[in-house]
């Protein structure tokens, strides 16, 4: 293939509810897809970060940064645009796994419409359809969460997650427990809330049989969540410390984790969160798939990515309708707990041009040959 065109397409799509978490509240989705053009296919790919770098380092702004001038130019000077090719050509670049991502993901994803090769073939998918779990974000009371719980239950989904946060955990879970049972799967994301000075506090979630408790601590402190999980019999589940293979097999190796969730983009995109697959799947470390509220652009994917075989658990991709009242693209529909893996060529979907257009803030070319 031969780069002809980038262009970026910054959106903003309400979010049916608030979602509060321990960093903020969201009510919009609000970032940009990148849109590149081969002499062979098109392909697409959605930038996972926010407008403000409160999640992760990344954001919106400052990836377009790294694209135009750092990324972009490196990759354009291959003699041949392909997949295989990009890591090498980025390497230079430290760090801004989320950039790279969406612009590996874009190439992928014209590369594999060019072969007529769907995501989820490429990565050696094993399922036609994936559970689907939900994400339940802070709610200013606890007949509020419960009832946010049943509507979610109702719907189908099939393992609950709990944001939390100091003042927000104990109570929380335990009124959940209480309302819908010990059967029912459900874990907590404290999103680094925590200290290891609460150790003895989160110590008392053990008795609700969580299927885990996610991030507790400070990102990157593998040392502090070893020492925790020595404390808890609840397993200790990493997220945003775990940016590629290698911190995974030191994460595995320090008891510092459990269960590994895997984020495409946090890792650098779609052939590194199959590395951490691996590596977890080889040390019978279960996975799971996490979400950043994706539209479909980026939902697509990852169902693709949780067909793999080790992803034992239920992810966070849900249906569109938990965040969006309409997506970018044809939703994607709760059937019996579970979610289609889309099987057409690449991602398998493309953005539907009419809700594109009322979405997109504005359009920019960040490269034309």
């Amino acid at each position: 293939m031969k780069l002809e065109r980038v262009e970026i397409v910054h959106v903003a799509i309400p979010l049916v509810s608030p979602f509060r978490t321990s960093f903020g509240t969201m009510t919009t989705k609000d970032t940009f897809l990148l849109h590149i053009v081969t002499d062979t296919a098109e392909g697409w790919s959605e930038f996972a970060a926010d407008p403000e770098p409160l999640y992760c380092p990344e954001f919106v702004a400052g990836a377009e940064i790294v694209l135009r001038d750092f990324l972009l130019p490196r990759v354009a000077a291959l003699p041949v645009l392909g997949t295989a090719h990009l890591a090498p050509a980025m390497a230079k670049i430290k760090g801004h796994e989320l950039a790279k991502a969406a612009l590996g993901t874009a190439v992928l994803d014209a590369e594999l419409r060019s072969y007529g090769m769907s995501l989820a073939t490429y990565l050696g998918a094993v399922r036609e359809r994936v559970p689907a779990g939900v994400s339940v974000g802070i709610h200013p009371t606890l007949g509020e969460l419960l009832d946010a719980v049943e509507g979610y239950l109702a719907e189908g989904y099939v393992r609950i997650k709990l944001k939390i946060e100091p003042g927000w955990d104990l109570e929380p879970v335990r009124a959940v427990r209480e309302r819908f049972g010990a059967e029912l799967p459900l874990q907590v994301d404290a999103n680094t809330a925590y200290t290891l000075a609460d150790a003895e506090h989160l110590r008392r979630l053990d008795e609700f049989g969580l299927l885990l408790i996610e991030e507790p601590l400070d990102e990157n402190n593998l040392h502090a969540h070893a020492r925790l999980q020595q404390r808890i019999s609840t397993p200790v589940c990493l997220d945003e410390s775990l940016h590629n293979a290698r911190d995974t097999a030191s994460a595995i190796a320090m008891d510092a984790c459990r269960v590994v969730n895997v984020k495409p983009a946090r890792v650098g995109g779609y052939l590194e969160a199959r590395r951490v697959h691996d590596v977890a799947h080889a040390h019978g470390v279960p996975v799971w798939c996490g979400g950043m509220l994706e539209t479909g652009i980026g939902r697509a994917p990852n169902l693709a990515l949780a067909a793999l075989p080790g992803f034992t658990l239920p992810g966070d991709t849900s249906a569109s309708s938990r965040y969006f009242a309409e997506d970018i693209t044809e939703p994607f529909v709760l059937v019996d707990g579970h979610l289609p893996v889309p099987r057409k060529p690449g991602i398998g979907v493309e953005p539907l041009p009419e809700p594109l257009r009322r979405f997109t803030r504005h359009r920019r070319d960040l490269y034309v040959i």
